[in-house]
């Protein structure tokens, strides 16, 4: 099929993940087409098939960016030393990194249960990566007397969950700032895992 008028790779490919990700947030992966999800981008819906190869795969993608570019972004941050010091900049980076793309985060969060089994151990093990990286802080904040935590799985798991829980009602311009919400959060991190303020 040809391309429609004026399509380019470089610009329709990113403007139908950009769709696809909106959609799926928006109605969840189930309900949205292919066709609509064509629609929103204005080419007809064989066209999405040069660009990838199905729906599922659309899905998988979109999580695979998602995990590589966290992943990324947390490798470049700055050395700190110290379990406190980490948990503090893992926090304010987790927030910081989530807040401005909440489609993202619903999208890689809770359409892991859409996945087939290939796609879902690939997508698993990235998420597996991003809390490793946590977990170290929390045993090593553990080891050091730092940290009171009787399992550090399950505070990884439980920081996370609350960490990634700000994508669902912060809005730019709402009673609190990005560094205030980033700083109240990394201060109830480091509480719960028993830092004294």
């Amino acid at each position: 099929m040809a391309r429609k008028t004026g399509s380019h790779s470089e610009i329709t490919g990113p403007r139908i993940r950009a769709a696809a990700e909106r959609l799926f947030a928006r109605h969840g992966y189930a309900a949205v087409s292919m066709r609509q999800i064509a629609a929103e981008v204005g080419v007809q819906a064989g066209a999405l098939y040069l660009y990838t190869p199905d729906k599922q795969s659309l899905l998988a993608d979109l999580m695979r960016d998602h995990l590589d570019g966290l992943l990324e972004a947390l490798d470049a941050l700055p050395a700190v030393t110290g379990a406190v010091a980490r948990l503090d900049q893992f926090a304010r980076f987790h927030i910081g990194y989530h807040i401005e793309r909440p489609d993202a985060v619903f999208v890689a969060y809770m359409e892991l249960r859409n996945l087939e089994s290939e796609n879902f151990a690939a997508i698993e093990a990235l998420r597996r990566r991003y809390e490793d990286r946590l977990e170290a802080i929390l045993r090593d904040g553990r080891a050091a007397g730092q940290f009171a935590l009787p399992d550090t799985k399950l505070a990884t798991l439980a920081l996370i969950a609350m960490l990634t829980g700000v994508t669902n009602w912060y809005r730019e311009g709402g009673r609190l700032g990005r560094a205030e919400v980033e700083g109240i959060y990394a201060d109830m991190a480091l509480k719960a895992v028993g830092v004294a303020g």
